[in-house]
């Protein structure tokens, strides 16, 4: 096995290898990374045996820390994928030649973000074992909440109440269309900056852009009152897991629980889709040091539980 610099020339492969890898999601492809521009150095590599790809890793320097690098600062998760052929030693063997390869490369540090396992298609967390192994420390957890769509808990009867709150409202819920998402992102900034005076981690002309390349990943769901788009969330489907990459409301929705109304539709529609998990995102601030707990409670009540995204780093010195 040797780890070799990933080219232009792979990005086919590289996205073929994706579709089969046991933890991989279209976040982990070309297609998607490449959307970043020049905005990184890459740094990813692939991990091959006679031309047969093993495993590869997407990665890049990192921005504020050139002596870092980084799987991957553009996308939530990293990891290292494989399609089986990096389990027990294998994995081992394959940490200690990225940690020699990178190091060779200049680098200090190695940032490692595994993917949680409930995006995971077949039992694939040898990384974690791997990183013990490497003496990585944890440098930051956060908790997100996933509802278990085979085993869902029950809801809470305030979010029962708050249901049938968004239904005397006169609440609906669609499939957003183009002039619908553009008004979505209008309340997603007005939140955010109200909120937390922020902004969206992608612009509208961004997630629009990835909404046309992914079209069967990435979906738009709006609460109207009124027939106004009042509310919404951004869909990430993978796999195995629906995930609310954003999470958008207006006061008025708020106050007439429109997300209830959009959260339920959202669920069911992944249930109907053969989707295993459901998941809200994290809910905190201060890389994982604050929990947001009314948000986490709030997420929690529609019948799901806590599932953690670690950071581990490496020290290649």
């Amino acid at each position: 096995m040797l780890v070799r610099a990933y080219t232009e020339a792979d990005a086919e492969r590289w996205d073929a290898f994706c579709a089969e890898a046991y933890m991989a999601t279209f976040l982990h492809t070309r297609r998607f990374l490449s959307y970043h521009g020049t905005r990184f150095r890459d740094l990813s590599v692939v991990l091959e045996h006679k031309g047969d790809w093993w495993g590869i890793l997407p990665a890049a320097q990192h921005t504020e820390d050139p002596g870092c690098v980084v799987s991957h600062p553009g996308i939530t998760y990293g990891g290292l994928l494989h399609q089986g052929k990096l389990r027990g030693q294998r994995m081992l063997d394959a940490f200690d030649m990225l940690g020699a390869y990178y190091k060779t490369d200049g680098m200090e540090r190695f940032l490692y973000k595994p993917v949680p396992y409930i995006y995971h298609r077949a039992p694939a967390q040898d990384d974690l074992y791997a990183l013990f192994r490497s003496q990585a420390v944890r440098t930051r957890c956060d908790i997100s909440c996933t509802i278990d769509l085979d085993g869902r808990l029950p809801a809470s009867q305030r979010r029962k109440r708050a249901l049938k709150k968004a239904d005397k409202a006169g609440a609906r819920v669609a499939i957003a269309d183009t002039g619908q998402i553009e008004l979505l992102w209008q309340v997603l900034e007005e939140n955010l900056q109200r909120k937390h005076g922020a902004a969206p981690v992608h612009s509208l002309s961004e997630i629009t852009g990835l909404a046309e390349r992914f079209p069967g990943n990435i979906e738009f769901v709006v609460g109207l009152l009124n027939n106004q788009v009042e509310a919404g969330v951004v869909l990430f489907q993978t796999p195995l897991t629906c995930h609310a990459q954003y999470i958008a409301a207006s006061q008025c929705a708020n106050e007439a629980a429109l997300l209830d109304k959009v959260f339920e539709y959202s669920i069911s529609a992944a249930k109907d889709s053969g989707a295993r998990y459901f998941d809200f995102g994290i809910s905190n601030e201060d890389q994982g040091r604050v929990l947001n707990q009314g948000l986490f409670s709030f997420k929690s009540e529609f019948g799901g539980g806590g599932v953690v995204h670690e950071f581990y780093e490496i020290d290649l010195n």
